[in-house]
């Protein structure tokens, strides 16, 4: 979703409203995740004494493999994101809107995939395999540690 911002950068108070939602189809070009449902994307672009800030929230759902078990599941993610917008700056602090205008789809998801945790676990306590016979040990104990 491209959003215009010319408006809000120049009238100050001026607010606009976003809530939409990034279908799958335009997140297959992600291959190394599989999201289960679109990003439903929710915020406010608000102009408060020249300071045009977003504020957003993005929710969706991805199928996992967990890093110690490798059992699939499927877990809903919610993140709330803000930035500072400008048309120019050489300053990575701030969203540089270049010809007042800013790629939201691009920004909503380099911020969720950024968010995402590096090590991906079915449940904080799973045990894993075990490292000689590949039990799955949140299922029960094997023989290898034994004798």
């Amino acid at each position: 979703m491209i959003v215009q911002l010319k408006q809000l950068f120049d009238i100050v108070g001026e607010k606009k409203e976003i809530s939409y939602i990034i279908p799958n189809d335009e997140l297959e070009e992600y291959t190394s995740y599989d999201f289960a449902s679109g990003i439903a994307i929710n915020g406010t672009i608000v102009n408060r004494a020249g300071v045009v800030t977003l504020s957003f929230s993005c929710s969706f759902t991805m199928n996992q493999f967990c890093d110690r078990c490798l059992r699939e599941f499927t877990r809903e993610y919610n993140y709330d994101f803000e930035h500072i917008l400008v048309r120019s700056s050489g300053c990575d602090d701030y969203v540089e809107c270049h010809d007042n205008t800013l790629d939201m789809n691009e920004l909503a998801i380099t911020d969720l995939l950024l968010q995402l945790p590096s090590k991906i676990l079915c449940k904080e306590d799973c045990k894993g395999l075990c490292y000689k016979c590949g039990t799955d040990l949140n299922e029960g104990s094997c023989d290898c540690n034994e004798g």
